[in-house]
């Protein structure tokens, strides 16, 4: 019997416990645990696919002219590299990893309010998935068309994007049920005594993610279903050539999409308030107004599309609207930020592996939003729209941010669940390639951006040489760096030094239970009896 079952004779890991053998005993499985791990190995193949077709193109631009593939396979190639980081990764790696993971935990609670709901919700995903997988061996091709699917190219273009758009749309579904599931979880099964006040703040994150995921997703739904319309019907809807307006396309789209960005990056946030208070010794500071920046984050994030489209003709007014709206929704980020340094202060800060990814998504995450509102002012956005400036900020917003933010989640949560944790040495190398080949290749994006190289390019002038070789070789360091995180993260994780059910001095509630988690999480309903952070200092190990 290992020490998890000693501590709760009563209840076992949730890694043995089970009604079935085999495979089947995970993906038939409704435990909530099992679940975010199905959902973590899933998005982590689909990111891996992604990063290698990133590299890809980063080798094809690291010179002028045609080095490794023509124009129809690097659009090809960029396409698929932004579906599966968006739609198969970012978007749903928090929610359906972490969100199941640990905020059913968290709430005490045994499990998510729909389990059977939860398992469609990953079994769409992966549905999703393999539509989209299947697009590129398909019909016409891998979809050229961005992962936008702008019109009218989308529907005119004769690669097989009605396959990839059908994907999409499946994997839209899932996002939707994960968010009832959530927001039904939070309101209807907290813990005796885990009143609104007392709830961690990576599950404020969570249901202010959730809502925009029951709010946001039916947009893009609607909309790619009018893709496919155009496509299959010739309704014209979007062609301008039939009388459509390509810009009710871009309105539509960017409905969904700007609010899709919180869903990416708002779970990491509240990681990343989880992570400060334990890894600093002391109380996180402004617990309130963290709370409702997650959610003043998420309502006015979901006002302000129209700045992805300043140079598409729309009225003065609007560009004012919307570039002043933009604005607002600094304040709640900035709130955040000040209130992370704010922990800091004073504080007994240890620098391992998680608070070094979440001190980096700090800075990188501060870089990609005082980059975003150069972009939200319309005179600064109108000479580095569509420029390469745009693809460094958004990759230090979503990368830099969510992505550091998944690293950090990784190595501070993973050790509950597998009962062994990493080599710390080669986890802060890890780190270090990372952040550094990250900075050097977006960087240097946000420079060429500058300079005034246009993005979605597979050539360019030779002027722009020097900068895109740094960029690549930027990307190289970022790989190492990558690959030697997953490897040490996963040996350890498989073959690492044991760790007791608190190894960092946490004070959640997941921090209480036996370490795997029991099937059903507690032995006995918690009562809770103050907040997550009424405390002095954090606890030992």
């Amino acid at each position: 019997m290992n020490p998890a079952e000693q501590a709760h004779p009563a209840t076992s890991s949730f890694w043995n416990d089970t009604g079935r053998t085999g495979i089947a005993s995970w993906v038939l499985s409704t435990d909530h645990k099992r679940i975010g791990l199905l959902y973590l190995f899933s998005v982590l193949g689909f990111f891996l696919i992604a990063v290698a077709l990133g590299v890809l193109m980063r080798i094809e631009l690291m010179a002028p002219g045609r080095t490794i593939m023509g124009p129809q396979s690097y659009n090809a190639v960029f396409t698929i590299h932004g579906v599966l980081m968006i739609f198969l990764f970012i978007i749903p790696g928090f929610p359906g990893v972490f969100g199941n993971l640990i905020m059913p935990i968290q709430i005490g609670a045994r499990d998510v309010a729909f389990p059977r709901l939860n398992l469609l919700s990953w079994w769409l995903y992966i549905l999703g998935a393999a539509i989209i997988v299947a697009s590129l061996f398909t019909g016409g091709g891998p979809p050229d068309t961005g992962w936008t699917f702008y019109v009218p190219f989308s529907e005119r273009t004769g690669t097989n994007v009605s396959l990839a758009v059908f994907g999409v749309f499946i994997v839209g579904f899932s996002s939707i049920l994960t968010g009832v599931n959530f927001v039904t979880t939070i309101h209807r099964l907290r813990a005796e005594g885990m009143n609104w006040g007392r709830l961690p703040l990576f599950v404020w994150s969570i249901y202010a993610t959730a809502w925009v995921q029951i709010l946001a997703t039916p947009v893009l739904g609607i909309t790619l279903v009018l893709v496919l319309a155009e496509r299959l019907l010739g309704t014209g809807l979007f062609d301008p050539a039939r009388g459509g307006d390509p810009l009710m396309y871009q309105h539509l789209f960017w409905i969904y999409s700007h609010p899709a960005v919180y869903i990416m990056i708002l779970p990491g946030m509240g990681v990343i308030s989880e992570i400060m208070p334990v890894f600093a010794r002391k109380p996180i500071f402004g617990y309130k107004m963290i709370a409702f920046s997650s959610l003043a984050i998420a309502a006015a994030g979901s006002l302000v599309w129209g700045h992805h489209m300043y140079t598409s003709g729309m009225s003065d007014t609007a560009i004012l609207v919307f570039s002043f709206l933009t604005f607002i929704v600094a304040i709640p980020s900035a709130i955040k930020v000040f209130n992370w340094v704010s922990t800091l202060y004073k504080g007994s800060i240890s620098l391992e592996a998680p608070m070094l990814f979440a001190l980096s998504f700090i800075l990188l995450f501060s870089i990609g939003g005082l980059t975003g509102l150069i972009l939200g002012a319309a005179a600064t956005d109108i000479h580095v729209h569509d420029t390469h400036f745009v693809v460094g900020h958004f990759h230090y917003t979503i990368f830099g941010g969510a992505g550091f933010a998944f690293f950090a989640a990784m190595h501070y949560w993973l050790p509950k669940f597998y009962g062994r944790r990493y080599a710390e040495r080669p986890a802060v190398v890890a780190w270090a390639l990372l952040f550094t080949g990250f900075n050097i290749t977006y960087f240097s994006m946000m420079v060429l951006g500058m300079k005034g190289m246009p993005r979605r390019y597979y050539d360019y002038l030779p002027e722009f040489a020097p900068l895109n070789l740094t960029s690549t070789i930027g990307s190289w360091i970022m790989v190492a760096g990558l690959t030697l995180l997953l490897a040490n993260l996963f040996r350890g994780l498989r073959s690492g030094e044991r760790v007791g059910s608190n190894p960092w001095g946490g004070a959640t509630l997941e921090w209480t239970i036996p370490t795997p988690p029991p099937t059903e999480n507690f032995a006995e309903e918690p009562v809770v009896s103050h907040g997550p952070y009424d405390f002095k200092g954090a606890g030992t190990p």
